[in-house]
């Protein structure tokens, strides 16, 4: 079977089934409930869904420390209700990625037990032990300020174990063949049971060598291409959606230089700089993080998205332009998270300030790549920041002005349901937007329409059009002879832009598909307009035959 592409023109939904919908009032989200939702989900145009964890898992670290890679966790309801969910999602045109969390597992799986019980165990070997503390234990946290070490001494075994996250998730050997082998075992089930690929967790530390003796960890990327074989002799048409949040240079290692590794990977470099320019008003960044990202091999392609269920990471950005970030996003102390991030929400993030939410989304539709949207995004949902960590984020879905905003009839949700201030589900809730014309969610309803009637974005080339005002955005896409210009406004006050296409390029008209205000060129040849704060514009290229058809009506 021939992989089609499908990613390329996608536009992908994350959700959590925990806290999305509960359907039996314990408090819980389950399949069930995300199946009743199945419609909404139809509805607002996403071709994808992206599952958070759900596997079996004693709920430490969100489902990130599974304890059984082959069951449901049953809060969430039974292998069956799964199939009947991807069952329900195939039949409406929506495939199903789900996480795979490879890199460690949660203590209390059954391997890391027996492991830890007795040395001769088969699974001994599947982890990372030494019999000493290794001198570098103090280094390498993935949680810095929460996380102390990344050994720890396991008193049943007498051994120091390797966790490159929580103590509570021993690292798997993965360079161990018996752990591949499972690794690909895991994800011939899911496939087999209606997914579409999967969002690999963490994959830097997946294929890097671990061990105490281990100085500089070197990254084992044949190992992609073997899961990438994988998938595609089971499933010709399945995916791999790549956490690695790695240098430019680096990218095509992940990708491989004929893309016969991942066939996707979370644009981490474009995302920081994207919030550098909503904060500073300058793009130059976002545009040299565009092209240093641009290479990649036809069949590869950048997931993009503004905010995720971990923090804000801002890693990549010097110390200078993580502090704007920071000053403009996130100035209190319980709004930062690992020296590093925000944790916060990106409605509450920009202020509520609609125009500026749109123009973040029009951005995040329209950069080179395919979108990736979080639940509660579409609505505009904000953050609690009294819950500890990332959960200020996760809160979950809000329904209705229903008691616990419609997600569950019990009275206690896994997570308290926001229900104070202008983000509380009175005010924010799916039931009162669509009955709004003008509310968030049908805007992204129409937002999602255009962009999927737009597979320029997601198979053609960009460039980047001068119009000499580093606060504008303009890309211009070209595909099949199909051109699309976009144009977005950082500044907060209006202005008046000119610019001007190639000289050979036939540009005489810009036909605006989103609010029908064309634009013709001046006698100079040039394109003005006057933007309005934090505006923007999609445009298609017309020229000579346009204006002739336009002539003849």
């Amino acid at each position: 079977m021939i992989n089609d592409l499908w990613y390329k023109n996608a536009v992908v939904y994350c959700l959590s089934v925990e806290t999305f919908m509960d359907s039996n009032g314990d408090g819980v989200g389950d399949f069930q409930g995300l199946q009743r939702r199945l419609d909404y989900l139809a509805g607002l145009g996403i071709t994808a869904i992206w599952l958070m964890p759900f596997q079996t898992s004693p709920g430490r670290d969100d489902g990130y420390d599974v304890s059984d890679y082959y069951n449901v966790d049953p809060r969430y309801g039974t292998l069956g209700d799964f199939v009947e969910f991807t069952h329900g999602a195939k039949q409406r045109g929506i495939r199903v990625l789900i996480d795979l969390v490879v890199n460690h597992t949660s203590d209390e799986h059954p391997w890391f037990k027996e492991a830890r019980a007795d040395k001769d165990s088969r699974y001994r070997d599947w982890y990372v032990w030494s019999k000493t503390k290794p001198e570098n234990a103090d280094e390498g946290m993935v949680f810095p300020g929460v996380q102390k070490s990344t050994w720890t001494r396991d008193k049943q075994s007498g051994e120091y174990y390797f966790h490159r996250f929580y103590d509570f998730q021993p690292d798997l050997n993965t360079a161990n063949p018996l752990v591949q082998a499972e690794i690909l075992k895991i994800m011939g089930f899911w496939i087999q049971l209606g997914v579409s690929g999967f969002r690999m967790d963490a994959v830097p530390f997946v294929i890097a060598e671990k061990g105490a003796d281990v100085k500089k960890p070197r990254e084992q990327f044949e190992m992609l291409r073997a899961f990438r074989e994988f998938l595609q002799w089971r499933k010709g048409d399945s995916i791999i959606l790549a956490e690695a949040n790695v240098v430019p240079k680096e990218n095509l290692e992940y990708f491989g230089d004929d893309g016969d590794r991942m066939q996707m990977m979370f644009n981490f470099h474009v995302n920081q700089a994207l919030f550098y320019a909503m904060a500073s008003a300058d793009t130059r960044p976002l545009v040299k993080a565009m092209r240093d990202t641009e290479r990649r091999p036809k069949t590869g392609q950048w997931g993009v998205f503004l905010r995720n269920h971990d923090e804000l990471d801002l890693g990549r950005l010097t110390e200078s332009q993580r502090q704007t970030v920071f000053s403009a996003f996130g100035p209190e102390k319980d709004m930062q998270l690992y020296d590093r991030g925000i944790r916060r929400r990106l409605a509450p993030m920009l202020g509520g300030d609609v125009r500026r939410l749109k123009l973040a989304y029009s951005l995040m539709y329209s950069l080179p790549g395919t979108p990736v949207l979080r639940y509660g995004d579409e609505i505009g949902m904000g953050d609690d920041l009294t819950l500890p960590e990332r959960n200020c984020a996760r809160t979950p879905m809000q329904w209705s002005n229903e008691p616990q905003g419609g997600f569950t009839k019990g009275e206690k949700p896994v997570l308290p349901v926001i229900s104070d201030g202008p983000y509380g589900y009175d005010h924010v809730n799916v039931a009162f937007q669509r009955r709004d014309s003008e509310s968030m969610l049908n805007w992204t309803e129409r937002m999602i329409r255009m962009r999927k009637e737009a597979p320029e974005i997601g198979w053609g080339e960009f460039a980047v059009i001068d119009c000499d005002d580093p606060g504008v955005l303009i890309l211009r896409y070209e595909w099949r002879r199909n051109v699309l210009a976009i144009i977005h406004s950082f500044h907060d006050k209006p202005v008046e832009i000119s610019f001007r296409f190639e000289d050979n390029e036939d540009a005489s008209v810009l036909i605006d598909i989103l609010d029908g205000h064309d634009n013709h060129i001046d006698q100079g040849g040039k394109h003005r307009m006057v933007l309005e704060p934090y505006g923007f514009r999609w445009y298609r290229s017309g020229g000579l035959d346009y204006l002739l058809k336009r002539s003849e009506v």
